[in-house]
């Protein structure tokens, strides 16, 4: 067994209890071996926003997904290197010839969290059962169900047909979903569909306790109950939150070694990043990702001292699977009309966006909602055949001469809803649309800003008209950006919650070849289906796509195996930090 260096602190219980934001609860006091791994020490991160729920059908943004991804893990999780899935709870896995049917292998060594909620406070074996109770409950109607219509809606046999039973009272149990045995679980699709273990990986299909979910109810999205790496210790919303590690954690490294390394997790909710990076550049927090536009050209031009090794942290960037856009409500009786949003959207400057207004922290968005990734194009997805929106004033003022709006007089006042949060950026990029609208258009837009939770609501209430709105992929596929027009999640009481479809878009035609991409087995022709697909919101444009993000992440010095990949997934099962004067 490779040589593992342990602190000596008891446990993350005597860190918390002594301040977690000490430096010297982050340093290790064991001595240095020949090639070993250090364990212990408190990893310390900042969200600007905090986080809505932590009940993992209510996990709707990013913040729920990054701390979620810590307590809780499904049948599958993904791989932070490259973002493929590896086992989780479910050692392996078989399928049948029509890929219709699967079958799980349950590990029988992986224990719930300790907690209250159990007899004597000690977890228990998860099983099978777990899974049923827990894919049931994701097929159960609830005002904070968010992961049903993106998981288990029209693709698991039975959900569907539990959904709608639900909303009478009526709890019928997933036909689809069965339990064999204590470790083995079959899943029965309605048709094939090759990214249904990406759809296992998500929040929707973590796996929690019935227990916890009887005694906390609507507490569930404060007390979370999981068997991930690590356990809830302290929430203080929009303070902080205090993770430690998990004991009975299944996972060991290849050399037998017990995961996770770490003791422990803090993460702090600074809300504004000025203040966050002078926090890391203090040595009080280890990462932060998402730069402040206003010092991004400063701390970048750190990049070549880096590679030189002068610099005093390290820098990680990649391209991003995440869309900045604007929402466009389609059954407002301003955006039903088809030619004012596409005269809004030839009407801003992308690229003037891109380069001036974030200074370079994004790209253009030239494609649509489906951000341009290599590996996409090399499957199949037809980005160079796909036509979007260039910057054409002439056009977009004859778009809205057509709308019955010459030169925007009679235009109505519209309110463009943002979220707080994202630094200055989400402002600012307002402020410069609601300029360029003004002097293409001649139309009037009031920028309001609402805290990100009551922005979520009223998003998915159907109560905003023009919105700002920034989805980062579930998983890579470019359906999980598509599904985001998905006709069939618009509910059919427009008083009930839109969770996916903020924009309460409707097409028969994409619709009919969004689904066909469901049964197509071979990626390159589904890939060409939902190109297609996307060519038909681009024509009808119930957005308006701004820019494509870019991960930028601050590390410091001693922070090991921490890789970035497109989605900003973060395991931190594996990371270990080496002791300041080992480095």
């Amino acid at each position: 067994m490779k040589k593992i260096f342990i602190p000596l602190i008891a446990s993350v219980l005597s860190i918390v209890a002594t301040s977690c934001s000490n430096d010297e609860n982050n340093q290790h006091k064991s001595q240095e071996g020949n090639g070993g791994i250090f364990m212990g020490g408190v990893m310390r991160m900042n969200e600007v926003e905090s986080f809505k729920s932590l009940n993992p059908i209510s996990v709707t943004e990013v913040v729920g997904f990054h701390l979620g991804s810590q307590l809780f893990e499904g049948l599958v999780k993904f791989d932070q290197n490259n973002l493929s899935i590896k086992p989780a709870l479910a050692k392996n896995w078989e399928n049948n010839e029509t890929q219709t049917e699967w079958t799980f292998h349950l590990r029988g060594d992986v224990i719930f969290h300790n907690d209250p909620c159990f007899s004597g406070g000690k977890g228990r074996k998860v099983t099978a059962s777990d899974v049923k109770f827990c894919f049931d409950k994701l097929c159960t109607a609830d005002p904070n169900n968010a992961q049903f219509d993106i998981t288990f809606k029209n693709r698991v046999t039975g959900a569907d047909e539990s959904f709608e039973s639900s909303k009478t009272g009526k709890m019928i149990p997933v036909s689809g979903v069965k339990v064999i045995n204590d470790t083995t679980l079959t899943v029965s699709l309605k048709q094939p569909f090759s990214g249904f273990l990406n759809i296992l990986a998500m929040p929707g299909c973590w796996i929690y306790p019935k227990e916890a979910f009887d005694k906390y109810g609507q507490d569930l999205r404060i007390h979370p109950v999981g068997y991930g790496p690590f356990q809830l210790e302290t929430a203080k919303e929009g303070q902080v939150v205090i993770m430690k590690k998990n004991p009975n954690y299944y996972g060991f490294d290849k050399e037998g070694n017990r995961l996770p390394y770490l003791d422990g997790l803090k993460y702090t909710f600074i809300r504004e990043k000025k203040a966050e990076i002078l926090e890391f550049k203090s040595g009080n927090l280890d990462m932060v990702y998402r730069l402040p536009v206003e010092i991004f050209h400063d701390i970048m031009g750190d990049l070549e001292h880096a590679k030189d090794h002068k610099n005093e942290f390290q820098i990680l960037s990649s391209p991003a699977l995440n869309t900045n856009y604007l929402g466009f409500n389609c059954q407002n009786s301003i955006f039903k009309n088809k030619d004012i949003r596409l005269a809004f959207n030839y009407a801003i400057d992308r690229h003037k966006i891109a380069d001036f207004t974030i200074q370079g922290e994004g790209i253009a968005a030239d494609y649509g909602m489906v951000p341009h990734s290599e590996t996409f194009e090399k499957e199949g997805y037809n980005f160079k055949t796909l036509k979007a929106y260039s910057f054409d004033v002439a056009k977009a003022k004859e778009y809205l001469k057509k709308a019955g709006y010459p030169d925007g007089k009679g235009f109505p006042k519209v309110t463009l809803q943002i979220n707080s949060g994202g630094a200055d950026r989400n402002i600012l990029v307002a402020e410069v649309i609601q300029k360029m609208l003004k002097e293409n258009l001649n139309v009037d837009i009031e920028v309001n800003t609402a805290a990100f939770s009551e922005h979520i609501e009223q998003m998915s209430s159907g109560k905003l008209d023009f919105f700002r709105y920034s989805w980062t992929a579930d998983y890579p596929d470019p359906e999980t950006f598509l599904t985001l027009f998905y006709g069939k999640h618009v509910p059919a009481n427009a008083s009930e919650k839109s969770f996916i479809n903020y924009t309460r878009f409707k097409n028969n035609r994409f619709d009919s070849l969004f689904e066909a991409s469901f049964a197509e087995m071979e990626k390159t022709k589904r890939y060409a289906l939902l190109s297609k697909a996307e060519q038909i919101v681009l024509d009808e444009a119930p957005f308006m796509p701004i820019f494509y993000d870019e991960n930028f992440r601050l590390e410091q010095l001693n922070v090991r195996n921490f890789p970035e990949n497109a989605m900003n997934f973060m395991d931190l099962t594996e990371v270990y930090l080496v002791p300041k004067d080992k480095q």
